[in-house]
């Protein structure tokens, strides 16, 4: 599909009516070549991609599904990974978000995979590619995640192509009695990891590096899961930075990812949440120095908002985040912008067809 500018009405069926009528000619033929590559000088820096967002909250109402798609629209999004939350609130709890009810119960559960499928099968799109993710699994009790995986497939046979996000060590739960993985539930993980590595799926992981008393806290767990898993697509979410780490040295966090991206070629960051830009991209003469990593690693992010869908945002809180989450890639060279923003990592990790435009030349 050729590329077609965000900033135009002109349609895809329309630009390839011109090239037909115009026939082969020299002409058309650079007219063609110069519609299909992006133009970074005049188009927007935000991701045509949305690699991670959660359709549904932890509690309360929910954005419908549709209007929540027409933010997609709206800001030019045209591929978005559809994840749930893996956890509930109580039913009978007046919280919308764990933080507000610190001491109240967060449980996994399948159910928003369920709704998030049904809507997809009720609400189908042809402006807007989306990929449904599997978020249930509980991945300190590892034995249940394979029977999870055989219901959602036999209630919505291949509709899933995506796993997380997954929590395997996620602080701001832990009042909330989320339990994390250790080392040997890591181990048990063997038998949904073959079965997603059978699929060519990805796993998106929240596995929190540390926090300001321990940066590095946690870190073994994830190197834990790389060292069994090399050859799974695993997506590692927010480059494990959280609200609990926020005066790591930069140069220490990129040390981490570089050694991690180096060995592990299969690992891919997540650049979701505006917690990177708020702590650590935006700060003083350090997004250059994240953009460089990923330059060095084109092939190994892509980016997402986190947005979390429930009933009290709105299209100008997603608008928002979108543009937040995608400040870093300003800083991007060609290649990275490229792989990155415009989506071709995200292509790749699913085995879409979908191939990114080439950046025009200045």
């Amino acid at each position: 599909m050729p590329y077609v500018s965000r900033r135009t009405a002109v349609t895809a069926t329309t630009w390839l009516a011109a090239v037909v009528v115009l026939g082969p000619t020299a002409g058309s033929a650079a007219s063609a070549a110069e519609e299909d590559c992006f133009d970074r000088r005049t188009e927007p820096y935000t991701s045509v991609v949305d690699g991670h967002l959660h359709f549904r909250p932890f509690g309360g109402e929910a954005v419908p599904f549709r209007e929540v798609v027409g933010y997609l629209k709206r800001t030019g999004v045209r591929h978005a990974g559809v994840f749930g939350i893996g956890q509930k609130l109580p039913v009978d709890s007046p919280c919308t978000y764990y933080l507000d009810c610190p001491g109240t119960p967060v449980l996994p559960s399948i159910k928003n995979d369920v709704v998030n499928a049904e809507n997809v099968v009720e609400h189908k799109q042809e402006d807007v590619d989306l990929a449904l993710s599997m978020t249930y699994p509980d991945l300190a009790h590892p034995e249940t995640v394979m029977g999870g995986m055989r219901q959602l497939d036999k209630e919505f046979p291949g509709m899933f192509q995506w796993m997380g996000e997954v929590n395997l060590i996620k602080q701001a739960l832990l009042p909330n009695k989320h339990e994390p993985a250790d080392e040997a539930d890591i181990t048990g993980w063997a038998p949904f990891m073959a079965e997603l590595r059978r699929r060519d799926m990805p796993i998106t992981i929240h596995s929190d590096l540390g926090n300001d008393q321990d940066p590095t806290r946690y870190l073994h767990l994830m190197e834990r899961v790389l060292g069994l898993y090399p050859h799974n697509k695993i997506v590692w979410a927010h480059m494990g930075l959280s609200k609990e780490l926020s005066t790591m040295d930069p140069d220490e966090h990129i040390a981490i990812m570089t050694r991690l991206l180096e060995r592990y070629p299969n690992l891919t960051l997540d650049l979701s949440w505006r917690v990177l830009e708020d702590m650590y991209f935006g700060k003083p003469g350090v997004r250059a120095k994240y953009a460089a990593l990923f330059d060095a690693y084109p092939e190994q992010a892509i980016p997402g908002t986190d947005f979390g869908a429930s009933r009290d945002k709105s299209f100008g809180v997603y608008k928002e985040e979108l543009e937040v989450t995608s400040r870093i890639n300003k800083a991007m060279g060609d290649e990275a912008f490229r792989r990155i923003a415009l989506g071709q990592n995200y292509f790749d990790l699913l085995g879409i067809k979908e191939r990114a435009p080439e950046i025009c030349e200045a």
